[in-house]
Protein backbone atom coordinates (compact mmCIF):
# COMPACT_ATOMS: atom_id res chain seq x y z
CA UNK A 1 0.00 0.00 0.00
CA UNK A 2 1.42 3.56 -0.84
CA UNK A 3 -0.58 7.17 0.22
CA UNK A 4 0.39 9.81 -2.22
CA UNK A 5 0.19 12.79 0.13
CA UNK A 6 -0.84 15.93 -2.20
CA UNK A 7 -2.81 19.06 -2.13
CA UNK A 8 -6.32 19.20 -2.84
CA UNK A 9 -5.21 22.86 -3.86
CA UNK A 10 -2.68 21.57 -6.44
CA UNK A 11 -5.69 20.77 -9.35
CA UNK A 12 -4.07 19.68 -12.58
CA UNK A 13 -0.63 18.97 -10.89
CA UNK A 14 -1.69 16.79 -8.05
CA UNK A 15 -4.24 14.76 -10.84
CA UNK A 16 -1.22 14.33 -13.27
CA UNK A 17 0.66 12.57 -10.45
CA UNK A 18 -2.08 10.40 -9.68
CA UNK A 19 -2.52 9.13 -13.21
CA UNK A 20 1.25 8.39 -13.20
CA UNK A 21 0.88 6.71 -10.21
CA UNK A 22 -2.23 4.78 -11.00
CA UNK A 23 -0.45 3.65 -14.61
CA UNK A 24 2.47 2.12 -13.10
CA UNK A 25 0.80 0.43 -9.32
CA UNK A 26 -0.21 -2.51 -11.24
CA UNK A 27 2.85 -3.15 -12.53
CA UNK A 28 4.73 -2.72 -9.42
CA UNK A 29 1.96 -4.47 -7.60
CA UNK A 30 1.48 -1.35 -5.47
CA UNK A 31 -1.86 -0.51 -4.11
CA UNK A 32 -2.45 3.16 -3.93
CA UNK A 33 -4.12 5.55 -1.68
CA UNK A 34 -5.14 9.28 -2.34
CA UNK A 35 -4.37 11.51 0.69
CA UNK A 36 -5.59 14.87 -0.58
CA UNK A 37 -4.82 17.41 2.24
CA UNK A 38 -5.31 21.18 2.64
CA UNK A 39 -3.66 22.08 6.18
CA UNK A 40 -1.69 20.31 9.07
CA UNK A 41 -5.14 18.71 10.51
CA UNK A 42 -6.06 16.95 7.55
CA UNK A 43 -2.29 15.91 6.58
CA UNK A 44 -2.07 14.74 10.54
CA UNK A 45 -5.47 12.60 9.64
CA UNK A 46 -4.90 11.53 6.87
CA UNK A 47 -1.05 10.05 8.19
CA UNK A 48 -2.41 8.10 11.13
CA UNK A 49 -5.61 6.26 9.30
CA UNK A 50 -3.09 5.45 6.75
CA UNK A 51 -0.70 3.79 9.30
CA UNK A 52 -3.32 1.71 10.68
CA UNK A 53 -2.86 -0.70 7.76
CA UNK A 54 0.42 -3.00 7.97
CA UNK A 55 3.19 -2.67 5.30
CA UNK A 56 2.59 0.61 4.00
CA UNK A 57 4.82 3.87 2.53
CA UNK A 58 3.63 7.02 1.54
CA UNK A 59 4.69 9.59 -1.48
CA UNK A 60 4.51 13.23 -0.25
CA UNK A 61 4.26 15.31 -3.60
CA UNK A 62 5.98 18.46 -3.29
CA UNK A 63 3.98 21.57 -3.51
CA UNK A 64 3.13 24.55 -1.10
CA UNK A 65 0.73 22.44 1.13
CA UNK A 66 3.62 19.29 2.12
CA UNK A 67 6.60 21.88 1.92
CA UNK A 68 4.79 24.28 5.39
CA UNK A 69 4.39 21.31 6.67
CA UNK A 70 7.15 18.93 6.26
CA UNK A 71 8.46 19.00 9.56
CA UNK A 72 4.43 17.21 10.73
CA UNK A 73 4.64 14.75 7.94
CA UNK A 74 8.61 13.73 8.44
CA UNK A 75 7.57 13.01 12.29
CA UNK A 76 3.94 11.54 11.81
CA UNK A 77 6.26 9.23 9.37
CA UNK A 78 8.67 8.99 11.91
CA UNK A 79 6.04 8.19 14.89
CA UNK A 80 4.71 5.64 12.58
CA UNK A 81 7.45 3.81 11.24
CA UNK A 82 6.17 4.55 7.69
CA UNK A 83 8.69 4.75 5.15
CA UNK A 84 8.32 7.76 2.99
CA UNK A 85 9.62 9.76 -0.37
CA UNK A 86 10.07 13.26 -0.65
CA UNK A 87 10.58 15.33 -3.71
CA UNK A 88 13.29 17.20 -1.95
CA UNK A 89 16.59 16.76 -0.65
CA UNK A 90 15.60 19.34 2.58
CA UNK A 91 13.40 16.71 3.60
CA UNK A 92 15.47 14.42 4.18
CA UNK A 93 17.99 16.79 6.03
CA UNK A 94 14.92 17.34 8.27
CA UNK A 95 14.25 13.95 9.06
CA UNK A 96 12.86 12.39 6.35
CA UNK A 97 13.96 8.89 4.89
CA UNK A 98 14.21 9.44 1.33
CA UNK A 99 14.32 11.97 -1.61
CA UNK A 100 14.61 11.77 -4.85
CA UNK A 101 14.02 14.85 -7.27
CA UNK A 102 15.97 17.67 -9.24
CA UNK A 103 18.83 19.40 -7.81
CA UNK A 104 17.59 22.63 -6.60
CA UNK A 105 21.15 24.74 -7.94
CA UNK A 106 20.25 22.79 -11.68
CA UNK A 107 17.50 25.34 -13.09
CA UNK A 108 19.40 28.16 -12.00
CA UNK A 109 22.62 27.31 -13.48
CA UNK A 110 20.33 26.76 -17.17
CA UNK A 111 18.80 30.18 -16.37
CA UNK A 112 21.97 31.86 -16.38
CA UNK A 113 22.93 31.18 -19.65
CA UNK A 114 19.41 31.93 -20.78
CA UNK A 115 19.88 34.97 -19.22
CA UNK A 116 23.30 35.39 -21.01
CA UNK A 117 21.39 34.61 -24.61
CA UNK A 118 18.71 36.81 -23.76
CA UNK A 119 21.52 39.88 -23.00
CA UNK A 120 23.17 38.87 -26.33
CA UNK A 121 20.02 39.37 -28.86
CA UNK A 122 18.27 36.34 -28.68
CA UNK A 123 14.64 36.45 -28.78
CA UNK A 124 13.05 34.57 -25.56
CA UNK A 125 10.25 34.00 -27.80
CA UNK A 126 12.69 31.14 -30.11
CA UNK A 127 14.45 29.41 -27.05
CA UNK A 128 13.52 26.24 -26.18
CA UNK A 129 12.01 25.58 -22.98
CA UNK A 130 14.37 23.30 -20.68
CA UNK A 131 13.50 20.32 -18.34
CA UNK A 132 15.52 19.55 -15.30
CA UNK A 133 18.55 17.14 -16.38
CA UNK A 134 20.07 16.74 -12.82
CA UNK A 135 17.78 14.35 -10.33
CA UNK A 136 19.87 13.19 -6.89
CA UNK A 137 18.65 10.82 -4.45
CA UNK A 138 19.13 11.60 -0.80
CA UNK A 139 19.10 8.86 1.68
CA UNK A 140 18.92 8.95 5.93
CA UNK A 141 20.12 6.06 7.31
CA UNK A 142 19.34 7.44 10.54
CA UNK A 143 15.91 7.70 9.53
CA UNK A 144 16.12 4.12 8.55
CA UNK A 145 17.38 2.91 11.52
CA UNK A 146 14.61 4.72 13.52
CA UNK A 147 11.67 3.28 11.52
CA UNK A 148 13.03 -0.18 11.42
CA UNK A 149 13.88 -1.02 8.09
CA UNK A 150 17.14 -2.00 5.86
CA UNK A 151 17.99 -0.01 3.20
CA UNK A 152 19.57 -2.36 0.16
CA UNK A 153 23.06 -1.88 -0.59
CA UNK A 154 22.12 -1.15 -4.36
CA UNK A 155 19.95 1.70 -3.25
CA UNK A 156 23.14 3.12 -1.24
CA UNK A 157 25.20 2.74 -3.61
CA UNK A 158 22.98 4.77 -6.08
CA UNK A 159 22.13 7.41 -3.73
CA UNK A 160 24.35 10.92 -4.59
CA UNK A 161 24.91 11.33 -0.61
CA UNK A 162 23.92 9.20 2.31
CA UNK A 163 22.91 10.99 5.85
CA UNK A 164 24.20 8.89 8.51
Amino acid sequence: MVAIILSSASGQASAAIWRAAEAVAPALGVRLTMSPVRDGMEIERAVQDFAQQSNGGLVVQPDPVTNAHRKLIISLAVQHRLPAVYGYRYFVTEGGLISYGIDPADPYRQAASYVHRILMGEKPADMPVQQPTKFELVINLKTAKAIGITVPPMLLGRADEVIE
